[in-house]
Formats: C-alpha cells, structure tokens, sequence
C-alpha cells in the first residue's frame, strides 16, 4: 500500500507517519510539506510542495491513500493567508486526489469544526458549523462542506473524518509555544509549582489525547475500509482542576468575558499570536462521544488526556522539539525571530 501524508512533518504528521513505518501493509509513504525536514524516516519520500498553490497531482498519483493534515495556523493578523492554505489548499488537494484516482481520503476534522455544545457530549451526528467568527472554526466547517460535495461527486472514493480533540506530544512542546503562547512565555514558568496562581477562564474546559493514540486512529482508517466521520478523544475532561494538578499551582477562575477582554489587548498588541476569537470557540466546544471509532474500528487511546498535557508542558519547559521545520527545538534565535517578524503576522 502506498500513503501520502499532506502535512507529514508537523504533530500529526510525524506521528501518522512513525505509526505507518511500523506497519508492515504500508509498502511506500511519501510525506508532502512545504519545507524538507532532516528527519528521514524509513519507508519515506519527502517532496516539497505547497497546498495553496503547487501542482499537487503528480504527488498524490500512484497513491492507494491520501492523508490530508496540513493546516496553517499563523498569521491570525492576516485570516486571508491561511484561508488560502486551509479552505483552498484543501479545495485543491482534494481535487488532485480525485484527479490522481486515489482508492481513499482521510482528513484531519477537528472538535472544533463543531457547533456549540459546550457540557454537552455528542456523536459524529452534531452539526459542523462550528463558530464562524473564529477562523480556526470557519476554516475546518467549511472543509466539512467541501467533503460533503466530494463525497457527493465521488461516490467510489472512499472517505474519512477524524474528528479529535487536542493532540499534545512532547517533540510538539515548542511548536505549541509558538502556535498559542508566543515567544513572550517564559519555558520556566510552565514548570509545576513555578506559578503560585494560574488564571483560569471560568467554564473552559476540553478534551485532549496523545499524538500517538491519534496516530493509531488515522493507522487504522488507513489500512482498513472505516468511511465517514469519527470522533477521537481521551478521558479524563481537562479542566480547571487538571490544570491545577499539572502545574502544582492554585487556579484562579477569571470571567469568560474578562479574560477575553486581556487577550484581546495581548493579541493587538502583538503580545501573543492566539486569536480572541479562538477562546471564544474553546468556550463553547462539546465534549466528543467517541463510542464509534471505540466499537468499529476497535481504537482505544492509551495515555490519559492529562498525562498527554503533562508531556507537552514538561517539554515546553525544556523547548523540546524534533528534526523537522514547524518542530524545531525552542532557541533564542528563533524567538527573536518571532519576534521580529510580527508575532501573528507571519506563517508557521
């Protein structure tokens, strides 16, 4: 079987990848990304070529599987970049699947493609519409829209939705920083019992699961013959409580309103690179049902949504990282980087 992996060298990515060099199905991958990494995993081509404007057909041909996660979260100062590369780019590599003859599509849907639910737990039946003010949320209900009129178009190819929840790992630890934090956040002060008292938004709470467990999902909708969307997620709910168990610090519940009011202020003024409108979106997701992926394709998580938070805030504090661009180990070079050319003004 031969697999290319839209987006190989991010979270996801790496470990989609490291779980397909594993099985012995996978015959050929080929890792598609904007820039090469060094790592070189085996089994794996890595071929340079942008979603939002390169000829991606020649890339995907030959393939029995396509893998599409690539995802632009930066610049939130500039929504029609990453319009370009998350709406069209997905547009055009669903496009070139069907252009190439692929047998299968699986894509990298979010919890936050979902309409608003928050305390409520749904299944994969829960409407997509997400909060569209929120780019994140606009962007992925609107590539649940583009599937839908694939599907529509291409009855014989078969299609997959992840849905899950937040996806932490340690070789993502500085990534992550640079995504919601920004080069302002100091690593030490995420180590537990560093910050007496953590400010809270009062009601956020969410869902999380370890890079690997959401590997093994996209593993098994790879290899075998799931179609439609599926929910994947981790227990326990992380919340206010978990995170004052993480960090060994007392949380301080803040008004929902009051906190977006100070990230509002942050983010204009370049202090951090994390959207307002995304902390409305948070606030408002359901929690995942994730009863489907659990009886049919058999998946089970096996790290614990806190201990996947645990490992990533462990390897912030350390700027832990991997050999691959949007992974790069934390460094002060880098952060004078971020620095200098806008913190949410340039694309990661």
């Amino acid at each position: 079987m031969k697999v290319v992996v839209v987006g190989a060298t991010g979270n996801v990515g790496t470990a989609v990848v490291r779980a397909l060099t594993a099985d012995d199905r996978v015959s050929e991958i080929v890792g598609i990304a904007r820039r090469r990494p060094e790592w070189q995993p085996p089994k794996t081509t890595f071929v340079a070529a942008d979603v939002a404007g390169d000829d991606l057909v020649p890339h995907l041909r030959g393939a029995d599987v396509v893998v599409h996660l690539a995802w632009l979260f930066h610049p939130t100062h500039r929504p029609m970049v990453t319009w370009q590369a998350n709406a069209v780019g997905s547009a055009r590599v669903f496009a070139a699947a069907s252009a190439a003859g692929v047998g299968a599509l699986v894509y990298a849907s979010s919890v936050g493609a979902y309409s608003p639910g928050p305390g409520r737990r749904v299944d994969e039946s829960w409407p997509t519409h997400s909060v569209p003010t929120a780019a994140y949320g606009r962007e992925k209900a609107y590539v649940e829209r583009l599937l839908d009129a694939f599907e529509a178009r291409h009855p014989d190819i078969r299609v997959v939705r992840l849905r899950s929840a937040f996806i932490f790992q340690r070789q993502a630890a500085s990534e992550q920083r640079r995504i919601f934090a920004g080069p302002l956040l100091p690593n030490a002060l995420v180590r537990p019992g560093r910050l007496p008292v953590v400010p809270w938004p009062a009601g956020l709470r969410f869902q999380a699961l370890h890079a690997n467990d959401v590997a093994e999902a996209y593993r098994l909708a790879i290899v075998g013959d799931a179609r439609g969307a599926y929910n994947v997620a981790a227990d326990p709910v992380i919340d206010a409580g978990s995170i004052g168990e993480v960090l060994g610090s007392r949380v301080l519940p803040v008004p929902g309103r009051l906190a977006r009011v100070g990230l509002t202020a942050a983010w204009q003024l370049h202090l951090v690179p994390a959207e307002p409108r995304l902390l409305d979106l948070a606030l408002q997701l359901p929690l995942l049902d994730t009863t489907r992926i659990r009886t049919e394709l058999g998946w089970s998580p096996t790290v614990s949504s806190v201990e996947a938070l645990r490992e990533v805030l462990e390897g912030m504090a350390e700027g832990a990282g991997a050999r691959t661009p949007p992974l790069a180990p934390d460094s002060p070079a880098g952060r004078l980087h971020e620095g200098a050319t806008g913190v949410g003004e340039r694309s990661t």
